[in-house]
C-alpha cells in the first residue's frame, strides 16, 4: 500500500496575462494599506515595479519600496531590507522579481515576525509558526519561489547558499504574470529556464516516497515521488522543451513567455512538494564560491549528477526518457549558452574537495535523491567528471 501523501502550495495563485493588476484587489483582501514591495534596482529602471505599484496605489494603498535586493542575496541585504521594512511598518511584503528578490521578501517575512537573523532561520521546518503577509510576483520564469517553501541565500562568512524551508513561507498569494518576463534578457532567461527544468527532472526522479519515508531525517517540507508532483513535473518538463529556446531566441515571444512561466510555476509545486536533490546539493558550494547564476550552475551540473544517478534507478529514468533525454539535456543546453564545465565558470581543480564535503553534509537533499552518495568522495567524482 503507497505511503499517504499530502501537496502543498501557495494560499492562492493567480494566473495570466494582467495578473499584476488585481495587486490592489488581493491588498484589499488582505486588508492591506501599507505595502512594502522587496525589489531591485534594475527593475525599477525599467519601469517592472511600476507596473505592481500602479495597481497599489490605485487602490490608496501607501507604498514603500527596497530596491536593495542583488542576485543570490548576500545575508546583509536580508538584514538591510528587514530594517527598511522595520522603519516603515507595513502590513504587507510584496515580493517582486527573480527567486532571489523573492527569497529575500519571504526570509524578512520570517524576520518580522520571529525575529533574530536569517542565519537562525537556515534548516528545514525551523520556522515555529506563521510569517508576516507575503505575496510573490515572479518577473522571471525559473524558480518557482512564489509556490514554494524554500528561500536561499548567500552565508558570505561561509562562502555557502543555505536555505530556510518552511511550510509557513509559502505566499499567501501567488501572482504570476507572464507580461512581466517579456523582455527579460536572453542570459536571464537562458539561466531561469534551465533552473525550472532542473526542478522538474529532480522532483520526477526523487526517491518514492514509501522509500523516502524509511530513509532517516527529521521533519521536512520534501516527501518524494507523488502522483500530482509528478503531473506537475513532467507538464513542465515537456512545456521547457518546447518553449525554452523560443524564449531565448525572440525576447518578445509572447507565446513562449507565457509557456516559460506556466513551466516555472509547475515546476516549484512539483519540487517543493517532491523535493530536490543531489543537483541542489552540488551547486550550492559552487554558487557560493564563484557566484554563478543558481540556473547556470544547476544546468551545468544537472546531466553529470542525471548521468550517475541513472546507474541506480533505471525506472525513473526510463519514464523520463519519453520526456526528455540527458542528451536532449546537453543539446538545450549548448543551444541556450549555460556552460558545460566547472572550469568555465571560475571553478579550480583544488576547490572540488572542499565542494565535495559541503555538499555531502545537506543531508536532506541526499534523503530525496534517488541515489543516496555514501561519501564526499562519491560526489568528487562526479565534480571532476564536470570539471
Amino acid at each position: 500500500m503507497s505511503a499517504v501523501w499530502t501537496f502543498n502550495t501557495a494560499g492562492s495563485l493567480v494566473f495570466g496575462r494582467g495578473a499584476v493588476a488585481q495587486l490592489g484587489d488581493i491588498a484589499a483582501r488582505l486588508k492591506a494599506k501599507r505595502v512594502l514591495v522587496v525589489t531591485d534596482e534594475v527593475l525599477v529602471k525599467v519601469g517592472i515595479a511600476e507596473q505592481a505599484v500602479a495597481p497599489l496605489r490605485a487602490a490608496g494603498v501607501e507604498v514603500s519600496m527596497f530596491a536593495g535586493c542583488k542576485p543570490e542575496p548576500p545575508v546583509e541585504v536580508i538584514r538591510d531590507a528587514a530594517d527598511a521594512a522595520r522603519k516603515f511598518g507595513p502590513d504587507l511584503l510584496i515580493g517582486l522579481g527573480g527567486g532571489s528578490n523573492m527569497d529575500a521578501a519571504k526570509l524578512v517575512a520570517v524576520l518580522l515576525a520571529h525575529g533574530g537573523d536569517p542565519t537562525d532561520w537556515v534548516g528545514d521546518s525551523r520556522v515555529p509558526g506563521p510569517v508576516f503577509p507575503l505575496v510573490c510576483v515572479p518577473t522571471t520564469a525559473g524558480t518557482g519561489s512564489e509556490v514554494s517553501a524554500a528561500a536561499v541565500f548567500t552565508d558570505t562568512a561561509a562562502k555557502m547558499k543555505v536555505s530556510t524551508l518552511s511550510p509557513y513561507i509559502r505566499p499567501a498569494v501567488a501572482v504570476v504574470d507572464p507580461q512581466l518576463t517579456d523582455g527579460c534578457p536572453k542570459q536571464v532567461t537562458a539561466d531561469s529556464g534551465i533552473d525550472a527544468l532542473t526542478h522538474a527532472i529532480e522532483a520526477y526522479t526523487a526517491v518514492d516516497q514509501a522509500e523516502f519515508l524509511q530513509r532517516p531525517g527529521g521533519q521536512t517540507v520534501y516527501q518524494g515521488k507523488n502522483p500530482l508532483a509528478d503531473l506537475m513535473a513532467s507538464e513542465c518538463i515537456q512545456l521547457v522543451g518546447r518553449f525554452l529556446r523560443r524564449a531565448v531566441n525572440d525576447l518578445h515571444d509572447r507565446e513562449a513567455r507565457d509557456g516559460m512561466a506556466l513551466a516555472a510555476t509547475l515546476g516549484g509545486l512539483a519540487f517543493s512538494n517532491a523535493g530536490v536533490a543531489l543537483v541542489h546539493a552540488m551547486e550550492y558550494p559552487v554558487g557560493g564560491a564563484v557566484h554563478v547564476s543558481h540556473g547556470a550552475g544547476n544546468g551545468l551540473l544537472l546531466p553529470y549528477v542525471m548521468r550517475w544517478n541513472r546507474e541506480h534507478d533505471r525506472g525513473a529514468f526510463k519514464a523520463l526518457e519519453t520526456l526528455i533525454t540527458i542528451e536532449g539535456i546537453e543539446r538545450l543546453r549548448a543551444d541556450i549558452g549555460i556552460p558545460t564545465r566547472l572550469r568555465d565558470i571560475g571553478v579550480t581543480e583544488d576547490m572540488l574537495p572542499t565542494f565535495a564535503e559541503k555538499a555531502f553534509g545537506i543531508k536532506r537533499l541526499m534523503r530525496v535523491n534517488p541515489r543516496v552518495p555514501q561519501s564526499a568522495a562519491e560526489i568528487l567524482d562526479i565534480y571532476q567528471a564536470a570539471f
